[in-house]
């Protein structure tokens, strides 16, 4: 039996996405295989027997399910096998009406948005429907919640399903009338011909026939609602539960309990890349009512309260010797450094080397990013229970499947052997995609005589063991010519990833260049992505070449995205809001304003900022936004979606970085790693673009892209001075 917990494997992308997979820490505890049986979950799904139940597994011969997917199911897109309609939509004798679905909420606002989806389409209100999200038992896999993809894959999907169920309860009525479906009006949960004739949804789902054809896949020729006969998408609507999260009912994973539960605690390494040599764990079982737990190199104990296993483990961390050869083999001073000297096949050289040279005016700069964390309000936290060689795990996630899959591998189960449960959790932004908290409870528990354990990580574990964003060393070289027209664009990425790193501007000849390296931090996927760092580094570019060819840098953007209209009606809206040409002329001492835009995932975003000096540093005092991400499903959540991206936003802008040294996190609180306060807020004007015309896109991660750039281009207004690397300083030789 072996436990790898300390290991920082390579970096994966998603075939099908380019997305970043998240480099997980596998564990295999060894347990026997458990015979393998297709069963759905006791509870919600009584319309659905083993058809449904094929959906949720993997093909016989260990076949790939999806993206990042394999046993358990996970990865970007879900399980790709056609879902009978009742593994969407259950309707209960009560009338009720159950939607199901595997993605999560972790504020984002995916329990309305897919209420709204389900209730446009069954013709009743959106306080009718019911969602059961990321119960592994009773939901189909629709994918991790992560890249934007609820909106554009989820949602359609729900709508499907729920449009076939509507068009078979109608069918349903039609036959008993025996008159044509085509005359019946579906309003409010009921079916009703030119007679006046009623029948409800539940007595309808009761009959025969409902029940064989929803449990088939959705006929072809199904047809969603248009756009202009929306009732209820397109409306602002609260969560569903929003009045639970504001007066505190709402039952976090933290919040989580069970009967007889025990509380756990894991020996983390003294610093990145120690391994267990020995430890004496008497000391803990000579504790009263604690449970030790040695499997390889996990370490873990459980005993009846927080303070119980503290104590515990702190006895036996004083007994730890740790191989330290392999620490890490840099810090964060020499990070850039370091990731420029470990790109894979070394530094790209710009192709277009002539077209530089022989360019009226040229720029070459490099930018930097650094690691940050996601730092969301509830840290990582799971509680597992085993019962009849079952595993049961609430935890946070924002893949549940694929988590389901982490345990089935650890533990050598079969898929029907797990559940994983979700409920709405305290934030994600990209970091919950691995299941090390569940597997961790999970093994602690299988040693706790059938009693259930709950394992909450503190905050300096999540900024510890949590993986960040990644670092990036961006390189850029591009050529103007005698009329300010670019020329030339070559634009290279080191280590954090391809996302939006093709420039939506005409640049005459162009490649952009992701280029992989060696990494000294665990890092995976963050809101945006490489998106952030991407955005940083060609915004920044572009501003100091609408200066080199002397023109305003709003102009100089307009000039090149004639063959990018979208973006280009984005960018003018948010500068017709924020009064850009008035506010740039007007140079008042100590403050400055700027702009960017940026596209990624199908939405577009332009940002414009206004800075104010204060002594050594400076305030963001007003940003305006404007958004365009298609036809807008919920403006209200919308609306909140790019507010909470330009204030996380502001963070890295302004002082979030973590910062190491000889294989520790010297950042590992909020008292040094500064996400913005309330003090730091700006005045914030959003504005949404509504394009019923184009199918809606994802809006989870692209507002939050253009607020960094934004912000450095006016600190270059109010200074004289560029400020290419993130977290902005002001250099005090310029105030």
């Amino acid at each position: 039996m072996s436990a790898t917990t300390n290991a920082l494997p390579t970096t994966r992308r998603d075939a099908g996405t380019g997305e970043m997979e998240v480099d997980r820490v596998e564990f295999a505890f060894g347990t026997s295989r458990r015979g393998f049986l297709q069963t759905l979950g006791a509870g919600l799904m009584i319309l659905v027997s083993a058809t449904a139940a094929g959906a949720q597994v993997a093909p016989p011969g260990g076949g790939r399910r999806g993206a990042g997917g394999g046993r358990g199911g996970g990865g970007f897109r879900g399980g790709g096998a056609p879902r009978p309609v009742a593994a969407r939509v259950h309707i209960g004798g009560d009338g009720v009406i159950t939607v199901m679905t595997s993605k999560v909420e972790c504020g984002q606002g995916a329990r309305a948005e897919i209420t709204q989806a389900a209730a446009e389409e069954l013709h009743v209100p959106a306080t009718a429907v019911r969602l059961v999200m990321a119960d592994t038992s009773l939901v189909p896999d629709d994918g991790m919640t992560a890249g934007s993809g609820t909106t554009p894959r989820t949602i359609p999907s729900v709508r499907q399903g729920c449009a076939a169920a509507r068009r078979l309860l109608t069918d349903v009525a039609a036959k008993r009338w025996n008159v044509d479906a085509k005359t019946l009006t579906v309003r409010d949960g009921k079916v009703t011909d030119e007679a006046g004739h009623t029948l409800s949804y539940a007595e309808l789902a009761a009959a025969d026939d409902f029940t064989t054809a929803a449990g088939k896949p959705p006929p072809a020729d199904v047809t969603i609602t248009p756009v202009s006969e929306w009732k209820v998408l397109g409306v602002a609507t609260p969560r569903p539960n929003g009045i639970d999260i504001v007066t505190g009912g709402h039952h976090y994973p933290s919040d989580v309990t069970r009967p007889g539960m025990l509380h756990a605690k894991i020996l983390r390494p003294p610093a990145y890349g120690a391994t267990l040599s020995s430890i004496d764990l008497a000391p803990a079982r000579a504790m009263a009512d604690v449970v030790v737990v040695q499997d390889g190199a996990f370490v873990g104990v459980a005993a009846r309260t927080t303070y119980a296993a503290e104590l515990a483990l702190d006895a036996i961390i004083k007994t730890a010797k740790w191989d330290r050869s392999k620490e890490a083999v840099t810090d964060s001073d020499n990070l850039y450094k370091h990731l420029r000297d470990k790109a894979r096949g070394g530094m790209p050289a710009n192709p277009f080397a002539d077209e530089v040279a022989k360019a009226a005016k040229t720029l070459k700069q490099t930018y930097l990013v650094p690691y940050v964390q996601h730092a969301p309000m509830e840290p990582r936290a799971a509680v597992a229970e085993w019962a009849d060689g079952k595993l049961t795990v609430w935890t946070a996630t924002q893949n549940p499947f694929g988590v389901k899959g982490e345990l089935v591998r650890a533990f050598n189960l079969a898929d029907d052997k797990v559940r994983v449960i979700v409920p709405d959790f305290g934030g994600g932004f990209g970091g919950k995609h691995s299941g090390e908290c569940a597997v961790e409870c999970a093994r602690l528990a299988m040693a706790s005589a059938g009693k259930p354990v709950a394992l909450r990580w503190t905050r300096a574990e999540e900024f510890t063991f949590a993986y960040f964003r990644p670092a990036a060393v961006i390189d850029v070289e591009a050529g103007l010519d005698a009329e300010g027209q670019l020329t030339s664009w070559h634009f290279v990425n080191v280590n954090s990833g391809p996302s939006s790193i093709e420039t939506p501007y005409r640049a005459g000849k162009a490649k952009s260049q992701f280029v992989q390296s060696e990494p000294p931090l665990r890092h995976g996927s963050y809101r945006g992505l490489a998106a952030t760092a991407n955005t940083f580094g060609r915004e920044c570019a572009m501003d100091e070449l609408a200066a080199l060819a002397g023109r305003d840098s709003l102009d100089f953007r307009l000039a090149h995205l004639a063959e990018n209209p979208r973006l280009r009606a984005t960018l003018e809206e948010a500068a017709k809001h924020f009064d850009w040409t008035s506010r740039v002329k007007d140079k008042r001492p100590g403050t400055g304003v700027g702009l960017a835009c940026g596209t990624e995932k199908g939405s577009f975003v332009a940002t414009c900022a206004e800075i104010v000096l204060e002594g050594d540093s400076f305030k963001v005092t007003h940003v305006v936004q404007t958004f365009e991400c298609g036809a807008v499903l919920n403006p209200a959540n919308l609306r909140a979606q790019n507010e909470g991206s330009i204030v996380m936003a502001l963070g890295p802008a302004m002082r979030e970085e973590i910062r190491f040294r000889d294989g520790r996190v010297t950042t590992d609180a909020f008292s040094d790693y500064h996400v913005p306060r309330v003090a730091d807020l700006p005045q914030i004007d959003v504005h949404l673009m509504d394009r019923r015309d184009v199918p809606a896109a994802g809006a989870g991660e692209t507002p939050l892209i253009a607020v960094a750039p934004a912000i450095a281009n006016a600190l270059f207004q109010a200074t004289g001075a560029r400020c290419r690397q993130m977290p902005l300083r002001v250099s005090a030789t310029h105030l």
